[in-house]
């Protein structure tokens, strides 16, 4: 009888303030939960360094960061069997820093590695309409590019009634805030699900 491996969950956000952290450590725990072996990584900042030094506390929290994630690399996206994108948004849109690590797969998505795994994506925002929705459903079309198998969140669980969007986990936080409760517990749900989908079709896949 054939012996299923672990599902392997590759988490690869970018986050300013910290709140996009936390979202995607909640997301680690959802999938660790669901029995996944979870790599969580950082992209790195591309501005220049007089730019950061300009933003009081993001040159600190940024060395903090890296200290506490590595960067995402292509053999990550290889290891995985799902993907995780997570963003602030930027004027609508994912931040430069994760499209520049989305943007150097290229190499691995023309030999055909990522065909066929989970992806997923969360997000979060400083103002209220502030691009959360449009920010996800931008990361759906490099999904579809990708050939990842886009994982949604749905309504598929209560926490989806009181945070987050059906695309997957948001959370407004101000400056100086953090994502709620409610905003961590889509974060957790949405790491199961995308978790348990990239199990399925693991055990799918011919031996």
């Amino acid at each position: 009888m054939r012996t299923q491996a672990p599902t392997n969950v590759l988490i690869a956000f970018y986050s300013r303030n910290g709140a996009t952290e936390a979202l995607a450590n909640a997301v680690a725990e959802g999938a660790s939960a669901a029995g996944a072996e979870v790599r969580l990584r950082r992209a790195r900042e591309l501005v220049a360094p007089e730019i950061i030094a300009r933003v009081p506390g993001w040159s600190a929290t940024a060395a903090r960061m890296n200290d506490a994630y590595e960067a995402p690399t292509e053999a990550d996206a290889v290891w995985a069997d799902a993907i995780i994108f997570g963003t602030p948004t930027r004027f609508g849109a994912p931040a430069s820093e994760l499209r520049a690590y989305i943007d150097s797969l290229g190499g691995i998505w023309f030999q055909g590695k990522l065909n066929g795994k989970a992806g997923g994506a969360f997000g979060a925002t400083s103002t209220r309409h502030g691009g959360n929705e449009s920010t996800l459903l931008s990361l759906y079309n490099t999904f579809a590019h990708l050939g990842l198998i886009i994982v949604p969140t749905g309504y598929a669980d209560g926490a989806m009634f009181k945070a987050g969007t059906p695309y997957g986990a948001t959370a407004v936080v101000p400056p100086n805030a953090a994502p709620t409760e409610d905003d961590l517990a889509v974060a957790r749900f949405q790491g199961r699900r995308v978790t348990e989908v990239a199990a399925a079709l693991k055990a799918a896949r011919p031996a």
